[in-house]
């Protein structure tokens, strides 16, 4: 969907559990000396600025990692990740999941990122400068059935799209069971909002019944951002989920109690 800009909504509490879960999935991979890869559906800009005045108008930067920075501990993949990122970028810069990896993959992993916006792709071939990653101007889903299994064969898959085509939420537990079924090593996160009208639930039902293997289901609610706003929480749907992730959903499901 071309009309969709994450800016307004960068650095929320949605993108802190989904980025929290997503470094220490990738933390942990790269603890073994074996390469992996990294591949995005929706990969957007990379980078965000928020003082942009798109982010300050919605206020959920505000409202997200700007009131919850100090749940995480300055060696936390997550932290560090940030850390890196404004040194680069500057003091009021917030990594979209791109800049996550950039920050923690290494020189022997890869890394395929999609973004079908004319203006988020340029942004994103920016932000990416010197990482080696590949960013294609694609629709995602049809990209990324392409590359699977992609070389090397271990890695991750993080999906996350706007959900504004309605139909994703029918389609997606089929995508991503053909996914599975051509990269059956691959960990694939697939990250979804949780609105008032519950329209998520039919989606994650599809998804538990096609069995797949070592699923973790992560969800966690929180205060709209602002009056009459939609979503109310987030959730993680993770199908080969690394070893330790189980800990740190835990963690996150206390910290977002507390808010």
């Amino acid at each position: 969907m071309l009309s969709y800009q994450h800016i307004y909504h960068a650095g929320n509490l949605a993108d802190v559990q989904k980025h929290a879960l997503l470094a220490v999935m990738l933390e942990y991979m790269g603890q073994k000396p074996k390469p992996m890869s990294y591949l995005e559906t929706h990969a957007a800009r990379g980078v965000y600025q928020l003082d942009d005045a798109a982010a300050v108008k919605t206020g959920e930067a505000e409202a997200g990692i700007a009131k919850v920075a100090q749940w995480f501990a300055s060696d936390h993949p997550y932290k560090r990740a940030l850390t890196a990122v404004q040194e680069r970028h500057g003091d009021v810069a917030y990594p979209g999941s791109p800049a996550i990896a950039q920050a923690l993959l290494r020189a022997q992993d890869s890394m395929q990122l999609c973004e079908l916006h004319p203006q988020e792709a340029t942004a994103l071939r920016q932000a990416m400068r010197g990482s080696g990653a590949k960013v294609h101007q694609k629709d995602g889903f049809e990209a990324v059935m392409g590359i699977c299994p992609p070389t090397p064969r271990r890695g991750v898959l993080l999906i996350d799209p706007s959900y504004e085509i309605k139909d994703d939420y029918k389609t997606l537990p089929g995508w991503i069971a053909n996914v599975h079924r051509k990269w059956n090593v691959g960990v694939i996160a697939l990250w979804y909002p949780i609105l008032r009208d519950g329209t998520h639930k039919q989606m994650v039902q599809a998804l538990e019944a096609k069995g797949f293997p070592k699923v973790l289901r992560h969800e966690v609610e929180f205060p709209p951002a602002k009056e009459g706003h939609r979503m109310i929480g987030s959730g993680m749907f993770i199908i080969n989920a690394p070893y330790g992730l189980q800990a740190e959903a835990q963690d996150l499901t206390k910290r977002f109690a507390s808010l």
